[in-house]
């Protein structure tokens, strides 16, 4: 908005920047945010040395193309909120599969050498991948007979003959749905999303997803210097007391005693309760251990991902795992936060497979949130909440959510062309 010339003030009760995403220094501050009278015991280092995230999240290299996961990277480049931010490639991505975890195979290569599968699997979903890489939208040479427009990923999968367990991993772990309604939907989207992660994968090597050196509270902070740049103000520690509306419309947010007048709002679900509803709850659990998950060869940043059907869910369970390798934790330390959307009276016990792949664990901060969304689109009042965060690990959802803000608050859709700016311009000059 800074950089579409909107005057931008950004107030924030907490203080520190990032809200509910934000990342927690030093370790004894995530102690007291959860409630845990003890101080950390000195086998966990320095204090701060610790950056804990409090939403687990990678962002995706891959999807650059069609989704909008990959668009967080755009916005990232566009804005060059990148010139704040140092970026290190996430290690591993695996897949859960009866017990226990292996690497998610996305080349041919991979494909022959994986456990995942037996000799006769292993043949199949080559030939499946083989398909997948040739596949041309503008080709219909390349289509076997498939009709990306209207045969059913479900139909794919069967053509080639993949059994559950490979349907899983592919949708899941390769494609990143949340759920399988995909699986009878058209498969164009399917087939480009799995292409795009064989392809960004062959281009960055160990897995197609990022993770900012001191956590994702960079992020926030990042975007808090471009919009000052711009002429934007931001205020942290600032308790906000009151929106104040007049005629069913935003005009000022009231803070110690005066106000701040404005004719459009963005705020998270906690701030405007009234014109939010609950749509479900996430649990996170952020575990502290002194060694890399077993199985993982090692790996000092991975992400895990638990298919619904391995473990007779609805949804996913997902596991992100970063280290002192990303100047989050002490020397030798790692953080693993497991997530899942809750669908029983005992979410603990919904993520025991994923804490039993992390055993032993030194610590365990548990957090249950409830999840909101916006109660309107906010074109009356012009108060446009966000969403909260979701289980997922990666950026997708909460980049549809700012897009479809933009588009609510401008009338037209965020365009990443425009956000880049001209070339004359003397951008962060003075600062280097």
């Amino acid at each position: 908005m800074s950089v579409n010339g909107k005057k931008v003030l950004h107030m924030d009760r907490n203080p520190y920047y990032g809200g509910e995403s934000s990342s927690i220094t030093p370790l004894e501050e995530l102690y007291k945010r959860f409630g845990l009278n003890d101080s950390p015991p000195e086998s966990m280092g320095r204090g701060r040395d610790w950056n804990v995230d409090l939403i687990p999240k990678f962002l995706m290299v891959i999807y650059f193309a069609i989704s909008p996961a990959g668009q967080l990277v755009k916005m990232l480049l566009y804005t060059e909120v990148t010139r704040y931010l140092d970026f290190k490639v996430v290690e591993g991505s695996f897949v859960y599969k009866g017990g226990k975890i292996y690497k998610v195979p996305s080349t041919e290569t991979e494909a022959l050498a994986s456990n995942l599968m037996g000799m006769f699997e292993k043949r199949r979903f080559r030939k499946f991948l083989v398909f997948i890489a040739n596949f041309d939208d503008n080709d219909p040479k390349t289509f076997e007979g498939v009709d990306p427009k209207v045969t059913t990923m479900r139909d794919v999968y069967k053509k080639f003959d993949l059994g559950q367990d490979v349907i899983d991993f592919t949708g899941h772990a390769l494609a990143l749905y949340r759920t399988d309604d995909y699986l009878d939907q058209a498969c164009l989207e399917s087939i480009n999303r799995i292409k795009l992660y064989s392809e960004s994968l062959a281009r960055y090597g160990k897995s197609p997803y990022l993770y900012p050196l001191y956590g994702l509270g960079e992020l926030p902070q990042g975007f808090a210097r471009l919009s000052a740049i711009y002429g934007g103000t931001y205020m942290l520690n600032k308790p906000v007391e009151e929106i104040v509306t007049e005629n069913g419309r935003v005009v000022g947010v009231k803070s110690e005693g005066e106000i701040a007048r404005c004719k459009q709002l963005i705020c998270d679900p906690s701030y405007v309760p009234d014109r939010v509803r609950k749509v479900g709850q996430v649990i996170r659990v952020i575990c502290v251990l002194s060694h890399p998950i077993k199985n993982t060869n090692d790996s000092n940043s991975c992400q895990i991902i638990i298919p619904q059907n391995q473990v007779n869910r609805n949804s996913d369970i997902y596991v992100c795992m970063i280290s002192y390798a990303h100047n989050v934790a002490a020397q030798g330390k790692y953080i693993a936060i497991v997530s899942t959307t809750v669908e029983t009276s005992n979410p603990e016990g919904e993520i025991e497979p994923a804490l039993e792949l992390l055993e032993p664990i030194d610590q365990k901060f548990v957090a249950i949130s409830d999840l909101y969304e916006p109660s309107d689109d906010g074109t009356e009042s012009q108060i446009f909440s966000s969403r909260a965060y979701d289980a997922t690990t990666h950026f997708e959802t909460t980049c549809n959510d700012i897009k479809d803000i933009y588009k609510r608050m401008t009338g037209s859709d965020f365009d990443f062309e425009n956000m880049k700016r001209k070339q004359n311009d003397v951008f962060g000059e003075d600062e280097q």
